[in-house]
């Protein structure tokens, strides 16, 4: 997985923000607000993905961005399928809670968000921060089911880029704790989920404690797989997440 390029754009915006002086042109104003339909070339592929900016967006301030992974039912080439799901189906209701940039990338058929399909996810916040005002220190990352798998994945390879992650109903790998430990995470999962036993998030959960981190785990009991909607209709959820900020670049020359 090839991530160098992520975190120089995650430097470079960093940079950005501590040396006014020498920082680069604004992004160019954009009248075009809401579910916006979006193209990125990657891998010799043109692959389609769905960004929602508030109504409220200027780019004379940083804004915060949530990069959203799906889960299997929406993986396709459409690129508006996964705006029917989780985070997007909490924006038509709530949007006020939500006041950020949401990056929702479409995974393809029978794949997964590790590899080339989490590169690509990766890929559609950086081109998102060449036409938005993004904040590299509230850079957020949540999925549901595949996607919460995803964000496992994601967040155990590029630890400290994240301003927190938020898997919901997934799956990971819990060798990877103790990468974790330095992020913020707010994790949900139903106890009588079918598809993925909630014992998968049990064990993130557990291993991660026990590495020192920093976990909040809400099981929601006789919850079934779609917990997801209980979660982001949680207005403190959105409260805590929008307070957590990564800690600046520290020793970078500009």
């Amino acid at each position: 997985m090839a991530l160098s390029w992520w975190i120089a754009v995650m430097v470079g915006l960093s940079l950005s923000l501590q040396e006014p002086q020498s920082r680069p042109a604004e992004p160019e104003p954009t009248s075009a607000t809401g579910f916006l339909y979006k193209t990125v070339e990657f891998e010799n592929e043109t692959h389609a993905y769905c960004v929602y900016v508030p109504p409220e967006y200027t780019p004379q301030k940083p804004w915060p961005v949530v990069l959203f992974l799906h889960g299997s039912g929406e993986r396709g080439r459409d690129g508006f399928r996964q705006t029917d799901v989780g985070i997007a189906r909490a924006i038509r209701r709530h949007r006020d809670w939500i006041p950020a940039v949401v990056v929702m990338p479409q995974c393809r058929p029978n794949t997964g968000w590790v590899g080339p399909m989490a590169e690509l996810a990766l890929r559609c916040v950086e081109q998102t921060s060449q036409e938005y005002h993004l904040d590299p220190e509230r850079v957020y990352l949540t999925g549901l089911s595949l996607g919460g798998a995803g964000v496992w994945y994601m967040g155990a390879r590029l630890p400290g880029q994240f301003a927190a992650l938020v898997p919901v109903c997934g799956f990971g790998d819990t060798e990877g704790a103790a990468k974790l430990a330095s992020v913020p995470i707010w994790c949900f999962h139903g106890s009588a989920d079918k598809r993925v036993p909630v014992e998968r998030s049990r064990e993130m959960v557990a291993a991660i404690q026990a590495a020192g981190g920093n976990v909040t785990y809400t099981e929601y009991e006789g919850g079934s797989h779609n917990v997801w909607d209980r979660a982001f209709a949680n207005p403190k959820f959105w409260q805590w997440l929008f307070a957590q900020r990564r800690e600046p670049a520290r020793g970078a020359s500009p």
